[in-house]
This record gives C-alpha cells, structure tokens and sequence, in this order.
C-alpha cells in the first residue's frame, strides 16, 4: 500500500519528518523517500530501497543534511518518491499512496500531447510523476489535483511540498485515509519572553502522532484538499459527499493503535472478534491463539466471545523478523512467512485450538503454519478469518502482491467448481450461500484444517460502524468498483 507524513511549523522539522515516517513503514516495504525545503538551501531529497534495510537504517546517517521548517516522507510499495518537479505552478515536491490501473493509457495520452515522463523504474512508469504531469497541466494546484481524480481509474492521496506551505488532497473516494495531527511548540523569543507556537503533521497513520506529541486535529474528507501552514489550515476545497474508505485498514494493514474516520484498529478487531466467538458455538476448543501480528486483536476479542482462554502457541520471532522483507521469489516469500513464525510445543500439545488470523489470499503460508502446528502436537486446528473471503481482486488498494485474481485461493477453487473463475461470483461472495459454503469446506480440506470459518460481511461492517455505503468491501462482494468521476458524481 504506502503511507506518509508531513510536517511544518516554525522551528527545524527533520527530527518529527524522520520518526513520523518511520511510524508509516509498516504500510510498505520497496522504497523510501524524504524531502524538505529551506528558504536558503531550497528542497534537499533523498531515496533508499526497503528491501533488505529498514527505514531508521537506511536514513539515520544523513539526517544532517536535511534542514528546514517543513518536509515530507514516503514509504512506498510502488515507486521511486518524492518526485521533484518544476512548473509554471513553482518548484515542488510530491509524494502519493496510489494504484493506477490506467496508468499506460493517462502517459500515452499525455505522450501525444508532447508531455514526457523521465523517471522510470525497471522500466516501469513512475506513477507520482505521472500524477505530477496531470497536475501541471492545471492553472492551480486545485485544478490539477482534479484532473488526476478525473483521469485515474483506481486511488490516489497526495502531499505536496510547496515553498507556501504543505498541500494535502484526499483520494476522490477517501480509500486511504489523511489525517492531521497538531502541537504546541515553547521558545524564547529574542527578547527573552516566551513564545508558544503552533506545528502541523499529516499522515496515513494516527500512530505517528502520540510520541511526537501531536494530537489528532481531525480527518481530511474525500477529495478534500487542504493547505497547512505554520500558523493555520487553509481548506482549499471541501470534501465530497461519498466516502468509501477501504475496509481493509482495520483488517490487515493498519496499525493498531490508529484510528481512521475517529474509529480504532485494535478495537474494530477484538470487537468483531468477540462477534464471530459469540456465534461460534459448532465447537469445543481448550484455547485460542492470533496469528501474530494482525491476527491477535482478533484472537483477543474470539477469547472473550467464546470464554476459552487466550495463548500464545505461535510467536512472532522479533529480534531478526519484526516485519516481514518481500523477496521476489515465491518460494523465498514463502520460506520468510514460515521462519518468522515459531511454535510452541509446550502450549499446542493434544489441545483443540482456535488459532485467529486476518485474511487468506493464497492460502500458502496458513497451509504450512497449520501442518507445523499439527507436528507439534495440536489435536484440532480450526481456523477463523476477521474477514469474508477475498473473491474479488483489488483495484483500489495493493495490499497483496498478487498480480492476477488466480492467485486467490478462492479463485482457483471456483475455476476448479464451474470451470470458470468468473462464473457466479455473486453467489461465492454471499454469505452461507450453497455455493459460500461448499467454497469454505474446500478451503478448509485443502488448506488441512479441522474447520474454518470467515467473518460475515455484516459482522465486519457491524465491527467498523460505518454505514455499509461508507466502506468499500469491493474485494469481498464486488460491490464497490467506481468508473464515473465527473464533479460530485465520482462513483457509480
């Protein structure tokens, strides 16, 4: 996916831009960027891979170079960024959380008209420069920012460093979330008295806020686009009226100690959680575990729902693997999934367990974690998902790398049913359908589990407490998929 984090205020602001982007890298693992801007010194940049260093390591020892009163960090999951651009609207930089399915089309189409894109990346079109070409061609930031939402099938939220002040614009839909933080900040002035100042951060994710001691101001809207400044907040245009924030943040990828749209990750989990434990009376079980790490509020919650008690038989192994590297190879993807993870003979012996996890995609890495747990000892494994399954693949977020919708286990077992991935894809996606539940006895046979059983969709949104309308569930019901977006009809 990618997140980032901004910041500016009137004092030196690389301190908050390093930790504050660092708090985003669990959002992606490829590529890093930070960029900061000095009346004196002008924009200073600097880009490093993720994908066998972490973040503080990769920047620490150049921090020094960095100065000035506001800046902007990346973590990203696609491109080389920020992007730093020169127009007829000043010199800037960006950075975007996007995914552009039209991506070829928009650059032939900015080709033909004599627009050049020059970074590219194994190849590849950089995405954040073709969001800045779109930009360009409009007489105001407000308008290019529009064109981009007009042009891109998909989802795209920015930050954009100017030498006024720090821009920050919304997904048209408000898939990936925007929030602004802010604190006070104590000097002296030059003649001795004391000064109290105002900073401003922006980010994906509420967790870089605490420790740097800002506090949540609020959430940018939809196609919001604000400008912050050292001493306020600028609304540039209002937001529109349909949100449909991806449901997904409080599944997997967001931390749990974030809130988006003022709703807690961890609470959303141990709370659907305790739904699915509740229900779940088919069986007896002596325990339950989370598959560490977005697994375990889940589990939390299922404990508290079915009243069996809470273990850890499976451990994250933290000194070397406190997150997890994508190597390109499958099978070295898979390798990482499993050393990462270690059992515990002790706790899983001739016990029936509940073990709890977010999601199954390809189904790979839960079919190797659960013959390992019968190895060591376990009598039943049955598994619950804080999800329904993924039937359809995600046009709007990356939260996988799966490149084709066949990778999905669900997929695969449709095409083995019918002969066709695509055919009766509604059925498979309602909930306790003939179809539904045929689908997850498969799964459950193929994967080796005692049982398995996945959130319902209503429970999930039950859990999150928006309106159904107010969340996308594309990838579990199809529901979501958005092509119009011409003024305040952006969505079908």
């Amino acid at each position: 996916m990618g997140g980032f984090f901004g910041t500016i205020s009137k004092q030196d602001c690389v301190n908050d831009l390093f930790y504050g982007t660092d708090y985003n890298s669990h959002l992606g693992t490829k590529r890093a960027g930070l960029v900061t801007f000095d009346k004196e010194s002008g924009f200073h940049r600097s880009i490093h891979s993720l994908e066998r260093n972490y973040f503080r390591s990769r920047f620490e020892d150049e921090l020094d170079q960095f100065k000035g009163h506001q800046g902007l960090g990346v973590i990203s999951d696609t491109d080389p960024q920020p992007i730093i651009v020169n127009s007829h609207l000043g010199r800037y930089a960006v950075v975007t959380v996007a995914k552009i399915n039209n991506l070829r089309e928009i650059a032939d189409e900015l080709m033909q008209q004599r627009m050049h894109l020059s970074e590219m990346s194994a190849n590849n079109i950089n995405q954040t420069e073709l969001v800045a070409l779109l930009i360009n061609m409009g007489d105001t930031f407000v308008e290019g920012i529009n064109l981009v939402y007009q042009k891109i099938e998909g989802s795209c939220s920015m930050l954009i460093l100017t030498e006024d002040g720090i821009i920050a614009a919304r997904d048209f839909l408000g898939r990936t979330p925007i929030v602004i933080g802010q604190k006070q900040l104590h000097r002296l002035s030059p003649i001795g008295t004391d000064e109290f100042l105002q900073a401003y951060a922006v980010s994906s994710e509420t967790t870089s806020f605490p420790n740097l001691d800002y506090k949540i101001v609020r959430d940018l809207g939809p196609g919001e686009i604000v400008r912050l400044r050292a001493d306020g907040i600028e609304v540039m245009q209002k937001p529109f009226t349909r949100c449909q924030i991806c449901s997904f943040l409080w599944v997997y990828y967001g931390f749990p100690a974030s809130d988006y749209q003022g709703i807690n990750t961890e609470f959303v989990r141990e709370r659907n959680g305790r739904l699915m434990g509740e229900k779940d009376t088919g069986i007896e079980a002596d325990l339950v575990c989370g598959i560490p790490d977005s697994g375990v509020g889940m589990a939390l919650g299922y404990s508290e729902g079915k009243k069996v008690p809470y273990k850890r038989a499976v451990l994250k192994y933290t000194p070397t693997w406190p997150r997890s590297f994508t190597p390109g190879n499958q099978n070295r993807r898979d390798l990482v999934a499993k050393m990462k993870l270690i059992p515990n003979p002790a706790i899983l012996k001739d016990q029936r367990i509940v073990f709890c996890d977010d999601s199954i995609v390809r189904g790979t890495q839960l079919r190797d974690n659960v013959r390992t747990f019968f190895e060591n000892g376990a009598k039943e494994v049955h598994v619950r998902i804080s999800c329904p399954p993924l039937v359809y693949g995600c046009p709007f977020i990356g939260f996988t790398s799966s490149k084709s919708d066949m990778e999905l286990i669900t997929r695969r077992i449709i095409k083995d049913f019918e002969g066709d991935d695509k055919k009766n894809l509604d059925k498979y996606a309602k909930t306790d359908s003939p179809e539904y539940q045929r689908m997850v006895n498969e799964i459950a046979r193929r994967l080796g589990l005692t049982s398995v059983k996945f959130a319902s969709i209503e429970d999930l949104v039950k859990s999150i407490g928006l309106p159904k309308e107010g969340v996308c569930t594309h990838c579990f019901d199809g529901s979501s998929y958005c092509h119009a977006r011409h003024g305040e009809e952006w969505f079908t």
